[in-house]
């Protein structure tokens, strides 16, 4: 146990272990040893954290701070981000099994996500109303809501972090962030930098523990006034349970099986490359892996030959090394879930091409990189979230067979279309029902612009200056500027 590295969490300025002394370990994925001990939370351990937000909110030096000082404390935790990164990133990998160099850029990365919302702090105003009654003067103002519970999962956590709390902050609220049992170190380390950039104590709290006691106390906190949720539609249901008790405003973002289509006249050697991108990067461990690919049957062989190539090529191995280029899965139960489903996949008369199996000699929770051929829409398959290196690939005759299949769905959060007829591209990204579409691109974020998801992947936006005002409500005041006293009201004229 000498090796193993332990954890607290961060409630109220000061860095704690469960009241209880209460403890889970993590395991690397890359190696299937516990590397680390991270606290359960209490209910009591919970209860604190957000009283703590609370107190912070109303009463703390974060309560009376101007926005553009809120701004300045955000561009100093950008700053440190962009300093640490590496770090970061390292402790991300070895927790995860996501790619070093994939970490260590998005941590460096999401600086720019706090410096986007460090200038909006201050950038947040109200209106005049030209109302339709003499001698009132009526304005809005937007105020901050109070404590909001964030949630977030293992992959990509630093980055939903930052879309996160960034904008919260930056109107003026206190954060509970409640990191995923799964993986929980790099929001810990992450928790460090708050303090060193200086937040106030009470104005970011960090809890860790499974989804019951610790994520069931967060969100059906009497004082939470707004939850902000990333995961999987199970714990979501949840989560708009636990909501009854407190009347929080809720925004869910619950991934998806995103379509990826592919016209004859796209660009082959480009939308391999997007592909193999969309699905295989990370592992497929994305909410927006672009998990169902379609192909114009004019171009599907071509297209399937140059993939499966290409995935033959890929190395897995050790995230921690500059030339791995796909690590590990995240959880046993990631690994058991693939295998039995490509197994009823096959039974329902689906291919492998590629892949489909554990690669030989290798320890940890590896999976080859897998295509798989499937004949038919209604296989199960098709529309199960696997959050892993799994493609299933169909082919279409016309845009409308093409549309229709995209949108045969439950999920709804990204798609990607690769044609060069921008006409085409226009109908296409405008009929997909999906939050996000990108077009000859795939998997691509920036601060300044807006995600989220439709139907069963969620609703609410995340990122972009919207998002400030998510986190805000607006007021409404009436001022009355007539010196003359206010007519007696039971007299009618």
């Amino acid at each position: 146990m000498a090796d193993i590295q332990t954890y607290q969490m961060l409630i109220d300025g000061a860095w704690v272990d469960a009241s209880d002394g209460g403890a889970f370990d993590s395991v690397n994925p890359a190696s299937g040893q516990v590397w680390s001990r991270v606290p359960e939370a209490t209910e009591g351990d919970v209860d604190r954290a957000v009283r703590s937000a609370h107190e912070a909110f109303l009463n703390g030096p974060w309560a009376t701070m101007t926005p553009t000082e809120r701004g300045k404390h955000l561009r100093r935790l950008a700053e440190l981000l962009a300093d640490r990164s590496e770090d970061l990133g390292r402790t991300e990998t070895i927790d995860t099994g996501k790619m070093l160099k994939e970490t260590k850029w998005q941590a460096k990365y999401i600086a720019e996500f706090f410096q986007f919302y460090a200038g909006c702090a201050d950038k947040i105003s109200g209106e005049t109303l030209p109302i339709d009654k003499p001698d009132l003067f009526v304005f809005t103002k937007r105020e901050p809501l109070g404590v909001v519970a964030a949630v977030v999962p293992w992959n990509s956590q630093l980055f939903l972090v930052a879309v996160k709390i960034g904008p919260a902050l930056a109107a003026g609220n206190t954060v509970v962030l409640k990191a995923s049992e799964h993986a929980s170190a790099a929001m810990l380390e992450f928790g460090k930098l708050i303090e060193e950039a200086g937040f106030p104590p009470g104005v970011v709290n960090i809890v860790t523990g499974h989804g019951d006691p610790c994520g069931r106390a967060l969100t059906g906190h009497k004082l939470v006034s707004r939850i902000s949720f990333t995961g999987g539609p199970g714990a979501a249901r949840h989560v708009l349970e636990n909501s009854k008790k407190n009347f929080a405003e809720v925004s869910l973002e619950l991934g998806g099986k995103s379509p990826f289509i592919v016209f004859d006249d796209a660009n082959i050697e480009s939308a391999v490359n997007a592909s193999i991108a969309g699905i295989f990067g990370a592992t497929g461990q994305s909410c927006v892996a672009g998990s169902r690919l379609y192909l114009h049957e004019d171009i599907a062989d071509e297209f399937l030959e140059r993939m499966v190539a290409q995935a033959r090529e890929i190395r897995i191995g050790d995230p921690l090394l500059d030339e791995t280029q796909m690590g590990p899965l995240c959880t046993v139960g990631q690994r058991d879930t693939i295998e039995r489903e490509l197994a009823f996949a096959q039974e329902e008369g689906a291919e492998i091409l590629t892949g489909g199996k554990r690669p030989e000699g290798m320890e940890g929770l590896f999976f080859e990189p897998t295509i798989l051929a499937c004949p038919r829409q209604d296989l199960k398959i098709v529309d199960t979230e696997l959050f892993g290196p799994v493609l299933c690939a169909q082919r279409f005759k016309t845009e409308e067979e093409a549309l229709a299949l995209a949108n045969d769905t439950e999920h709804g959060l990204a798609a990607g279309i690769f044609t060069r007829d921008s006409a085409r591209s226009l109908r296409m990204s405008s009929a997909v029902r999906a939050g996000i579409v990108w077009v000859n691109t795939y998997r691509v974020v920036s601060p300044i612009a807006e995600f989220g998801g439709i139907k069963g992947s969620g609703y609410g936006r995340e990122s972009g200056f919207q998002a400030m005002y998510d986190y805000t409500r607006p007021k409404t005041v009436w001022m009355n500027t007539s010196d003359e006293p206010m007519a007696n009201p039971f007299v009618m004229r």
